[in-house]
């Protein structure tokens, strides 16, 4: 058990410290592209909870010829330090990337997996035993960073290669199930989102109803499956998410309008027809004790999955409060896409607007606008400020859209709000997974819970 260890230096652990190419060989601006076959990994990249990659950059495939260190490999663990100094990220089967190198700013952690289990050491890079050794080798307050040399200095618990296993094992089931509910929560937005664009940008419901419900012309080679109805209208399956009596609600025409084609019927009108600013700020003294708190760090680009807070206790200035379902929108550099759903009452930092439809019906209507790449860019644009541009609710309310009729609205609420629970289930179970993990590793590092993996 933990007596028998070996714990020794990370100099001299069965393991390698990698870092990235730097000074001529550094890629210039002209060594990026938009997209291509090697990821050059930022800091940025690497988050508390492991990869992230909604913002992400290629270099040529003529300036990684010339790299000679950083490139990944699986299995590699990999450090942030600089910045955020402690991120960690597991490069496994789950990064459908296979060509990856590092930025400076990181390191890569690679075992020697005779003697060394690489899932084992990235659990000990995530430990409060790991995080305390850093934090005192840590150095640089405008800029933190860890030096390679310090890095070496800090020293891991080694067990038998087979009680790694089986630690790995069971903290590795915990961070899978985690890793299930983020992908369903991605896939359940996909959907929402890809709805949203339907219904509301494309229009697809009134095209359908355009196509479908005209006499079907003879002799003109009609798929059998489509089908003819008894009054010579076409019985095609309907749209994705648009049973017979949704698909009525929509009108059979588009027409000119102010915005350009848009449905008969519908409304040239603004965000801030439907949607308001709830403004509720709060001073610290008002605010109860174990409170959520959510800071823009604490959100997520391009995701509306808010699963990372902090509580009021390190609250020290006015903030805003916020409740359960309603929209928080990132002001400060809007570009960064930061927009979530709350899955409860909480407070946010004043740099996040509190968005809430005026009526119920008009929240799924809302929530895809303002998550919309067209607002961001809108919002981009208008905002103020060089360095530090910030948005306000009077340039998002102003952002022009295509009113539909309330039904139309409160139909497609309805359909996305069963999706919207499930994601925020989710959360919550990982982040009670999350608690239960951390709360496992430091007892299984030391020996004082024996693995039994599950």
């Amino acid at each position: 058990m933990a007596g028998e260890w070996e714990t020794l230096p990370v100099a001299e652990a069965p393991l390698d410290i990698i870092d990235g190419d730097r000074g001529v060989n550094y890629p210039k601006q002209e060594d990026f592209a938009p997209s291509g076959d090697c990821l050059f990994l930022n800091t940025g990249n690497v988050t508390t909870t492991g990869f992230s990659f909604n913002d992400r950059s290629f270099i040529t495939k003529e300036k990684d010829a010339v790299l000679r260190k950083g490139k990944l490999q699986r299995r590699d663990v990999v450090l942030t330090t600089r910045g955020t100094v402690g991120n960690v990220a597991f490069f496994d089967e789950s990064v459908r990337f296979d060509h990856v190198r590092i930025n400076s700013g990181m390191v890569l952690l690679r075992a020697d997996q005779s003697k060394l289990w690489p899932r084992f050491l990235y659990q000990f890079v995530r430990s409060q035993l790991f995080k305390e050794q850093v934090a005192a080798l840590t150095t640089g307050s405008a800029q933190p960073q860890l030096p390679i040399r310090d890095i070496r200095r800090v020293e891991i618990p080694l067990p038998p290669l087979a009680e790694q296993k089986a630690i790995a094992a069971v903290l590795g089931a915990l961070d899978d199930k985690i890793e299930l509910n983020r992908r369903m929560n991605a896939t359940l937005e996909g959907i929402a989102r890809a709805l949203f664009q339907s219904w509301f940008i494309d229009f697809d419901p009134v095209r359908w109803n355009l196509d479908h419900n005209q006499p079907s012309p003879r002799g003109r080679g009609r798929s059998a499956a489509e089908g003819v109805g008894a009054e010579g209208l076409i019985d095609a399956r309907p749209l994705a998410g648009l049973d017979p009596a949704t698909a009525a609600l929509f009108p059979k025409h588009l027409e000119d309008s102010p915005l350009g084609h848009f449905p008969k019927g519908w409304i040239a009108g603004k965000l801030g027809d439907i949607g308001t600013n709830s403004r509720r700020g709060v001073q610290p003294s008002e605010i109860p004790p174990n409170t959520p708190y959510i800071a823009l760090e604490h959100m997520p680009r391009h995701c509306i999955a808010l699963g990372d807070w902090n509580e009021s206790a390190d609250v020290a200035s006015g903030k805003s409060a916020f409740k359960k379902g309603e929209i928080l929108f990132g002001k400060l550099r809007p570009y960064f896409h930061k927009v979530g759903v709350a899955s409860f009452d909480g407070v946010c930092s004043t740099d996040i607007l509190v968005l809430a439809p005026k009526s119920p019906e008009w929240f799924g209507f809302l929530l895809g606008h303002a998550s919309s790449d067209a607002l961001i860019q809108f919002t981009d644009l208008a905002s103020n400020g060089t360095k530090m541009p910030r948005t306000n609710w009077s340039d998002i309310s102003s952002f022009k859209v295509a009113l539909p009729p309330k039904p139309i609205a409160a139909a497609f609420t309805k359909l996305i709000q069963p999706m919207l629970d499930r994601i925020h289930a989710n959360l919550h179970q990982s982040r009670t997974l999350a608690t239960l993990r951390d709360t496992l590793l430091p007892k299984l590092l030391s020996g004082e819970v024996s693995p039994q993996p599950i």
